[in-house]
């Protein structure tokens, strides 16, 4: 417990702080974990016996290939987040955020939005590799926009989308996620940009501060989340915490706790 109690210490000496989250962090709200074939042909069993991995699934060459088999990977996962509330965890890290002096940010792979479900402002989440609840125009002609009046039905015994697919309000082309996919030329990232810039106005304001740096479930397959994670602390002089059940490692003077993000913040907010 000598490592939750270091950072708890430094949750609650800070005055600003940076959450951090990959695929992890939703495990404990009970959504798949795709890491490796194993784990993403337990939740999709259809893809298996067509000998699909996530990687050869989140393409966008799909959409042009078979758009029905595409949206019913990408319909069935939005269908699941929505109806998905978040763990706990969430919550303990609005009520630390909320507390600090000079407020916070979020960065974040995920795509699933539940950050912006557990009340976290819309205005201080970067999602690094977009958002399922937005959607672009797949010939590119306008820019993104919301999901939320998309219906996707799925047969979930093929995987494959059996209602109208989203098409594009413009131009009436095929519409696709506003995500970052593997291979992925044609991803719209005027909404990550914006994201973006809101957050480096955030840091020009913090820079001097006592910030600390939380990272839930990112790992090292892709670590976007973890480099700058680990960049940021530097920047900052900032103390940062990896909680991650497989990948704890840290950087020297860092804090690394092997458990899930559910487990290691409800001890860590018993201690505060």
């Amino acid at each position: 417990m000598e490592g939750h109690k270091r950072a708890a210490q430094a949750v609650m000496s800070a005055d600003a702080l940076i959450i951090g989250a990959g695929a992890g962090m939703g495990v404990d709200s009970g959504l798949p974990d795709f890491r490796g074939n194993t784990g993403f042909w337990k939740a999709y069993p259809p893809f298996e016996k067509l000998g699909l991995s996530f990687v050869d699934l989140a393409s966008p060459s799909w959409f042009e290939r078979d758009p029905k088999l595409a949206w019913g990977f990408y319909g069935h996962r939005m269908n699941l987040y929505r109806k998905t509330n978040p763990h706990d965890g969430f919550s303990i890290l609005r009520r630390w955020a909320d507390k600090m002096h000079h407020g916070s940010f979020v960065f974040t792979s995920n795509v699933d939005g539940q950050f912006q479900k557990a009340g976290f402002s819309v205005d201080r989440i970067l999602e690094c590799h977009g958002s399922i609840h937005h959607l672009q125009c797949t010939s590119r002609c306008s820019s993104y926009w919301s999901a939320d009046q998309e219906i996707i039905e799925v047969d979930e015994a093929r995987m494959r989308a059996v209602s109208t697919l989203p098409l594009c309000p413009k131009c009436g082309s095929l519409a696709r996620p506003n995500i970052l996919m593997f291979g992925d030329w044609g991803w719209d990232a005027e909404r990550e940009s914006e994201q973006s810039r809101a957050f480096r106005y955030w840091m020009s304001n913090v820079q001097s501060r006592n910030t600390v740096l939380i990272e839930c479930g990112a790992g090292s397959s892709v670590p976007t989340v973890r480099i700058t994670m680990e960049r940021l602390a530097d920047q900052l002089n900032a103390k940062l915490i990896r909680i991650n059940t497989r990948e704890p490692d840290v950087p020297s003077g860092h804090i690394g706790i092997a458990e899930g993000a559910l487990e290691a913040l409800t001890k860590m907010d018993a201690m505060l």
